[in-house]
């Protein structure tokens, strides 16, 4: 692998960071909004599935029910 300068290192960075689109305040906003509403969403259904099969397999064993 060919050694590369350490300045023209530097430049291709700052070239490529330059080139990087970045979201704007209000789309980091929503989207971290919209990871929390499908958190919730998805600990809400993990719950009600773990409570289905815990009481399918309570009935299964005849313990509880």
């Amino acid at each position: 692998m060919a050694k590369s300068n350490p300045f023209t290192f530097i430049q291709q960075v700052r070239s490529e960071a330059a080139k990087v689109t970045w979201p704007t305040r209000k789309e980091t906003a929503i989207t971290t909004v919209m990871v929390f509403v499908m958190v919730v969403l998805a600990s809400a259904f993990f719950l009600l599935a773990d409570q289905l099969m815990s009481w399918g397999i309570g009935l299964l064993l005849g313990v509880g029910g």
